[in-house]
């Protein structure tokens, strides 16, 4: 039986929701499609030029480990100038997602508690369980803010680090810089790691972004190109942080990932120098739409950043209003993937104005049922 193959540690987590939503949409003829947290552009010109130049220019074999250079050298710069910490080194990734498993294999033993903000990106309990991690989750409902009460008091002698998603996937919801110092000074005084997702770091509507890397030297920072510049496909990212720190990443990604992808790695330093403000923009006004379409029938925690929203279902857990929008060909995302429990729902407005459009008029007749 092949079933006495499998490893333990592959039960303590199931399939990716969303992934499964990402499947059905595969399969139905013209879904309101408000599931994927995928930028609905294109990767911008330059960025794909510089790809197809590394590609026909031979730059096609392992690069090292640690990133080529062109990429790794500029991002550095880039982060000594911002944070002028004493000791701060990055590497590059393979994609965001590949800096968080490499964050965790590096820094969490059998046993340690992480703690997780509820509701929170799917990765993050499914990795820690598959590292021997023990997931801890402190509640932000209703209002997703961070409560830097509950947080100390879910602190014990094993917390190890403390996992931030600001923006946020799925609610959207950006921290307040007090928030932000809060976390950051707190994180400092037990001596807990404080990992920052910054991945929407460059989708904030209202307000400039903050990292808590700011107020505590030894945040570990997680970042990548996926987002803002459409590169999904492209599986490039990078983490800074203590060089201790990032030079263990370096080795468990030898062993792992191996590298990040060497063309996509010289089309992200040309990335770097692209201006995205309009797809902010553009997202912005998105954001704007659905939030005023919603507001009046739905409780909506306005979304001041990524390109998400999470409402409260009007009636039912959300796992069945879940089901009865699917049956009105919109695909959006019940909260319990991102949750312990099942009240909300996830939608994302990284799609057409027209699909927006159509996907408020289903919800609205859906709250009128």
């Amino acid at each position: 039986m092949t079933n006495s193959w499998i490893a333990d540690r592959t039960r303590l987590f199931d399939s990716s929701g969303i992934r499964k939503v990402f499947d059905l949409a595969s399969k139905m003829q013209s879904p309101i499609d408000l599931s994927i947290g995928q930028p609905d552009y294109d990767v911008p010109e330059p960025v794909r030029a510089a790809c197809i130049q590394a590609i026909d220019s031979g730059k096609n074999s392992y690069s090292l480990t640690q990133g080529m250079p062109v990429l790794r050298e500029k991002l550095q710069a880039r982060i000594d100038a911002r944070y002028q910490h004493a000791d701060r080194s990055v590497f590059v990734s393979s994609g965001t997602s590949g800096g968080i498993v490499l964050t965790l294999l590096a820094l969490v033993n059998p046993g340690d508690e992480i703690l997780i903000f509820d509701p929170y990106f799917v990765m993050y309990e499914a990795l820690t369980r598959l590292v021997g991690g023990t997931p801890v989750f402190v509640p932000t409902y209703p209002d997703f803010r961070i409560p830097l009460d509950r947080v100390e008091k879910a602190i014990t002698s094993r917390t190890k680090l403390i996992l931030l998603n600001s923006p946020a996937n799925p609610t959207g919801v950006v921290a307040t810089a007090e928030e932000i110092r809060g976390l950051a000074e707190l994180a400092a005084q037990h001596n807990i790691a404080l990992v920052s997702d910054e991945i929407y770091s460059q989708f904030c509507y209202d307000a400039p972004f903050v990292s808590p890397a700011e107020f505590n030297d030894r945040t570990i920072v997680i970042d990548g190109f996926s987002k803002a510049y459409a590169m999904t496909g492209w599986r490039l990212g990078f983490v800074h942080g203590p060089a201790e720190v990032i030079n263990t990443m370096i080795k468990v990604q030898q062993y792992t990932y191996v590298c990040a992808p060497q063309p996509a790695q010289w089309a992200g330093a040309v990335a770097m120098d692209v201006d995205v403000s309009p797809y902010t923009e553009a997202y912005r006004q998105k954001r704007n739409l659905i939030v005023e379409g919603l507001s009046d029938l739905y409780e909506v925690a306005n979304p001041r950043g990524a390109f998400y929203v999470f409402p409260r279902t009007p009636w039912g857990t959300g796992t069945e209003f879940v089901s009865r929008a699917i049956e009105n060909s919109l695909l959006v995302i019940p909260g319990n993937v991102f949750s312990q429990q099942d009240t909300h729902f996830r939608i994302s407005y990284a799609a057409s104005n027209d699909v927006i459009e159509r996907g408020i008029g289903v919800l609205r007749k859906l709250a009128r049922r």
